[in-house]
Parts: structure tokens; C-alpha cells; sequence
């Protein structure tokens, strides 16, 4: 847990937030939710570009036969993280829908739903108490701490938004830009 906790608090360093290490290793800072908030807008920021950089006819083309199509990648990252904050971090009911045959038809419904999906995380991210942050949780068969949940979460989105890069190069395209702030 010590080197996890190193690799993110250098992580939250090169992010603007850094604050000497906590005493309890499994402690963080308050200062960095602000950090994981900047780490869901550059999520979001980073899949609507995708989904304006992808021309429409193409949304439901695979990049391989095995993967989620564009528009399915693109829904299952912003969906993972409304899940996973809502059904295992926070353990409420997350008020969006979940039905993809309106949210996949077209660039302007996926983009609403991806923006609907942050904004929602973010204000429970915002919202959590202190108290919560710190509460240990079952995170597919591993206790960690509630607010450590967030950094997984940002892992996989950028996991899953790597593998849509080979929709883009599949039809010669380059990905937008990548940004670290």
C-alpha cells in the first residue's frame, strides 16, 4: 500500500496538489479530492474529443471483432464510472439512464449522456464526506479505502479510452490530441 500511495501522491504532485505524506498510509490529504475532480474532467474532456473527432458513420464499427464498438466504448467508460462510484463507492442509485439505444444513435445524444455522467460524478464526488472517503470497501475482492475507488476508476476509463484508439487507427485516423491538464 506504501508504494501505491507514493506513486499517487508524486501523481497528485505533478497535478498541482502536493502535501507531504499522511501519517496512517491509507490516510490522503483532503486536498486531494480536488485532484480527482481535475481527473474526471480530464476524462470526460478527453471522450467527448473522441466522440467529435469520430465521424458518425463510424460509431458502431469495431476496431476488432472481440471489442465494444466505438460508441459502446465510449459508453461503457463514462458508464463505469457512474457504476462503480454509485453502486460500490458511494452505494446509491444512480438516477441516469442506462438504455444505449437513444445514447448510441447519434455524436450529440453520446456526448449529452458522457456529460450527464460526469457531471453527476463529480458532484458526488464533491459531495462525499470525509468520513466516507476514508470508510475501507470491497473493491472487486481487494479493502481499500473509499477514496482510493476514484483512482481505479480514473485507471480504467484511460485503460478503455486507449483501446478506442484502434477504432481511429483502423480507418487511418489519428486520435485527438492527448492532454495532461
Amino acid at each position: 500500500m506504501a508504494t501505491r500511495l507514493t506513486t499517487l501522491l508524486v501523481g497528485a504532485c505533478l497535478m498541482g496538489a502536493c502535501a507531504p505524506p499522511p501519517a496512517d498510509p491509507d490516510a490522503m490529504p483532503a486536498s486531494y479530492r480536488e485532484v480527482q475532480v481535475r481527473q474526471l474532467e480530464a476524462q470526460r474532456n478527453l471522450l467527448v474529443s473522441m466522440i467529435d473527432s469520430m465521424p458518425a458513420d463510424l460509431f458502431r464499427d469495431r476496431a476488432t471483432e472481440s471489442q465494444r464498438d466505438f460508441a459502446g466504448q465510449i459508453w461503457h467508460a463514462a458508464g463505469a464510472v457512474t457504476g462503480i462510484a454509485g453502486g460500490m463507492v458511494l452505494e446509491v442509485e444512480v438516477p441516469l439512464s442506462r438504455d444505449t439505444t437513444e445514447t448510441l444513435a447519434s455524436p450529440d445524444a453520446l456526448r449529452a449522456w458522457v456529460n450527464q455522467a460526469y457531471d453527476w460524478s463529480i458532484e458526488q464526488l464533491r459531495g462525499q464526506s470525509d468520513a466516507s472517503r476514508m470508510e475501507m470497501m470491497d473493491f472487486f475482492g481487494q479493502e481499500i479505502p473509499r477514496w482510493q475507488a476514484w483512482d481505479e476508476i480514473h485507471q480504467h476509463t484511460l485503460w478503455t479510452a486507449g483501446q478506442i484508439v484502434a477504432n481511429f487507427r483502423k480507418h487511418g485516423m489519428a486520435p485527438p490530441p492527448f492532454a495532461f491538464f
